[in-house]
């Protein structure tokens, strides 16, 4: 019985420790958002003058 709970505890610990190691990384990851191309504007002002 004591067998089953020493390994019980030190599975709980490994699985605590790798889901704060994971989520602690995902905190870490420098997001970021890609610019608009810069002919982007430009083809849209072409297509908004020859509808109207």
């Amino acid at each position: 019985m004591t067998a089953v709970f020493i390994i019980g505890a030190f599975t709980f610990i490994i699985v605590l420790g790798l889901t704060i190691f994971t989520i602690n990384k995902g905190y870490a990851f420098k997001h970021t958002i890609d610019e608009r191309p810069s002919n982007f504007n430009e083809s849209n002002e072409k297509t908004h003058r020859q509808n109207g």
